[in-house]
């Protein structure tokens, strides 16, 4: 056979392959769903748009769950864990947590009214969640925690930048106390801190711990003498130097509770509270009895009204989701006289006469931190009278208010029969570090209310080691 016939049915063969080939590789392109940008031939074409398969991304990775916790989904924007490494300031800070699990455990208790809300406010600005747990460092998420610097609230602002960062401060009204007000200004201050120490989050921190000028003044120190300017390696004040350890290792902590024998019960990932407007002044106790909302709880959310009542602060109320709408609904169809505590400062003293009233009258001006259950008690009256000769609908006081009574040396046998029921199955509480009025109450299912009434001399905070009287819930 001539060299140009093989050649010709060499060619032909390679022909009638090539095509074969093509009408295979058509078929399972078709047939196939992939991501592979192969050219089609004609056929190849015809099949794929007779099929419409739809293509399967493999390069896709489903999205994550959401998390149903808030500690879950705190850990996941943690930023600051990054080149830690073994560090011996964070490891004794992190042995202190572990040893006191309770410190943590009334901590987030008391924080669980407000964590979720201060996750959403650093996600939005994406801040490390680490500083979600700054209010256990400064406060032990106790918005009424007062310190011997006049620092007040979650985030412990001094009066003067409070101020600063628009957190008003009158007689009825502290905005250091206010939980979303407070939580804007602390997150715009380390926001700026962060930028004026060139986005170094740990120099930030010690800057709110110690003010900027501590930590500017120790930067240029260390730069005329030649030494590190990071954070481990300034000469910083004592408490400055445990600060940031403190948050780093609680962080770490809360990445592996079990690791450390704590136990974090779960915060449910939703917003505990809702924004209520309101256009008119009311009465803590009012709203809490319209919207059948607890009333210790509602000035948990409310604190910042140091008298209980809405003047001087903003026109909104922070109401637990659930009694949002049940509120709003009431706040429309109630008229503004009945939001108000109806006080006024005459006795009323049915069935006596002149000399009578003049001899049985006194009066009482009220202290800054009274009770009427401590002035009654000091005074051996009941409250309820107290309430009934003064015509007080709640148990609100004002500094400076003048209280008048009666002698009531002829008592009934009530007073008696009374501290009989409060004396059945009293028992002895011991105050542990973190605990608060409102958290023993719930611990023991009272209400505080009756917890103070047990304890006239107690105040609002209180004191490890503290001794409690605590009875059987009516």
């Amino acid at each position: 056979m001539s060299s140009t016939i093989r050649k010709s049915i060499k060619s032909d063969a390679l022909t009638r392959l090539a095509q074969a080939i093509a009408v295979a590789v058509s078929a399972t392109l078709a047939g196939c769903q992939s991501t592979s940008h192969v050219p089609q031939t004609d056929a190849a074409h015809t099949l794929s748009t007779r099929t419409k398969q739809k293509p399967i991304w493999l390069s896709e990775k489903p999205s994550p769950l959401a998390a149903q916790d808030v500690w879950e989904r705190m850990r996941q924007g943690f930023q600051l864990q990054d080149g830690l490494g073994v560090n011996p300031r964070i490891e004794q800070q992190r042995l202190w947590f572990a040893s006191n699990p309770s410190f943590l455990q009334g901590a987030s208790e008391r924080g669980s009214l407000y964590i979720h809300y201060i996750v959403e406010r650093l996600e939005e600005r994406n801040m490390p969640l680490e500083l979600a747990l700054l209010p256990v460092i400064e406060s032990a998420y106790n918005p009424m925690a007062y310190s011997r610097s006049d620092a007040v609230g979650l985030w412990q602002f001094i009066p003067s930048t409070g101020r600063y960062f628009n957190l008003r401060q009158t007689r009825f009204y502290d905005g250091r106390r206010d939980i979303t007000a407070s939580t804007i200004a602390a997150m715009d201050y380390l926001t700026r801190l962060h930028d004026m120490f060139n986005g170094d989050w740990l120099l930030a921190l010690a800057a709110y711990n110690a003010g900027e000028g501590t930590v500017s003044r120790a930067i240029e120190r260390n730069e005329k003498l030649g030494l590190p300017t990071d954070y481990w390696n300034l000469p910083l004040p004592a408490e400055t130097q445990a600060y940031v350890p403190k948050l780093l290792a609680l962080s770490q902590v809360v990445l592996s509770p079990e690791a450390y024998g704590v136990n974090l019960n779960p915060i449910a990932n939703r917003p505990y509270f809702e924004v209520v407007e309101i256009n008119q002044r009311m009465d803590l106790s009012k709203v809490a009895e319209v919207a059948n909302i607890d009333e210790d709880e509602l000035f948990q959310l409310n604190p910042a009204f140091k008298q209980r009542t809405t003047v001087d602060g903003p026109q909104h109320l922070l109401v637990p989701t659930s009694k949002a709408q049940l509120l709003t609904a009431s706040l429309s169809t109630m008229k503004p006289e009945e939001l108000i505590s109806k006080r006024s400062l005459k006795p009323v003293f049915e069935g006596a006469d002149d000399g009578e009233l003049a001899k049985l009258k006194r009066s009482y001006r009220v202290k800054r931190g009274d009770s009427l259950t401590q002035i009654a008690k000091a005074n051996k009256v009941e409250v309820k009278d107290l309430q009934h000769w003064n015509k007080l609908n709640g148990r609100d006081l004002k500094v400076g208010q003048t209280l008048v009574m009666r002698d009531t040396s002829k008592r009934s046998t009530r007073t008696s029969t009374v501290v009989a029921a409060n004396n059945k199955k009293q028992t002895q509480y011991k105050v542990k570090q973190g605990d608060s009025l409102y958290m023993v109450a719930k611990r023991f299912n009272v209400e505080m209310q009756h917890l103070k009434r047990w304890n006239p001399r107690v105040g609002q905070a209180l004191k490890p080691g503290q001794m409690l009287t605590v009875s059987s819930p009516r």
